[in-house]
Order: C-alpha cells, then structure tokens, then sequence
C-alpha cells in the first residue's frame, strides 16, 4: 500500500525535481485524486444495475460509491432529471496509491493483447484520462457473480501544469504506455 507513496517521496520526486528544473519542492507534480465513474445507460429500466455497478466498484476500490443522477431531462434518451444513471468513485491518499499500484502491476498485465494505455488521453493541463472495457481485469472481481461487463472511466488528477510533466509522472509511477 505505502510503496508506491514511498517510490514517490524517494524515486520519482527527486527524478522529476532533476529533469525539470525546479528551484522548489512544492513545485514538483504529485498525483491528487484519481476518480473512477461507471455511466450505467441500462439503468434507467432496471434499478438493480445500480446496486450491482456500486457493489463492483466499492470491491475494486476499497470505498462505497456515489450515486450520479441526470441534471437535465433528454427525451431522445428516455432519461428524466435525478434518474440514476452512474456511479463514481474519488480515491485520494493511500487508497488512490494501493488502487493505482494494483492497477498498474496486477490489472492491466491482465488485459488480453495488452501493448500499454495510450499515451495521447492527456487533457492539456496536466490530466490523464483512460477508459477500460470491463470490470473483470481486477482480481477482487468473481465471475460467476457478475451479471453484465462493464467498462469504466479513470481520471488521474495530478498538480502537473503541462501533459509532459504528468506524464513523467505517471510513467515514473510505473505507467505502461505504448511505446510508439
């Protein structure tokens, strides 16, 4: 769990300090929040696709779900304003460093013709985003017990201001992006 958070302080802090120049510690980009969101279309039909998407994520991260509800009524979606219609998860601290350390070293490697994430998803101020297609490549999943594949979005937060720093960051951290 505190490995990954003691590579930073030790490893990856100093190396990005190096690389970049920085005159101040507080300079350096560190990871913030890592948020996980589940969009869940079918739900507006069955209510239990909710429990079961909130009951997989509160599994893979270790902490209980939210509910996201629709902010606006769409008729072409059938969708009504506060119909449930995802689950989001915002991991910070050690949980973000115990879920980025088993996402990185347990589940990707998992992926069936894994080649790396794709090293363009970055946002332009310092963000990395990333999608994947289901649910089972974690280990805490079972399944037998899951009634439907779902994929997920994971957002990684960092204080970096540009996309080289965070993914210098990212990439020190133990990243496996696709060598192109």
């Amino acid at each position: 769990m505190a490995r990954l958070k003691d590579k930073y302080k030790q490893e990856v802090a100093p190396e990005l300090m190096k690389k970049f120049g920085y005159k101040s510690v507080m300079e350096i980009p560190k990871l913030e929040k890592v948020v996980i969101n589940v969009g869940a279309g079918e739900a507006k039909d069955n209510s239990k696709v909710i429990d079961a998407i909130m009951g997989d994520l509160a599994k893979i991260t270790g902490q209980k779900p939210i509910v996201c509800r629709a902010r606006k009524s769409v008729a072409n979606f059938k969708i009504r304003e506060g119909m449930k219609i995802g689950c989001k998860v915002t991991l910070r601290s050690d949980k973000m460093y115990e879920f980025i350390d088993r996402l990185f070293n347990v589940a990707l490697p998992r992926v069936r013709d894994f080649r790396g994430i794709n090293a363009n998803s970055f946002d332009g101020r310092g963000n990395y985003n990333m999608g994947l297609k289901e649910q089972l490549i974690f280990p805490e999943i079972d399944f037998d017990k899951i009634d439907r594949t779902r994929g997920m979005d994971i957002c990684f937060v960092t204080t970096a201001k540009t996309d080289e720093e965070c993914k210098e960051l990212l990439s020190l951290m133990g990243a496996p992006f696709k060598n192109e």
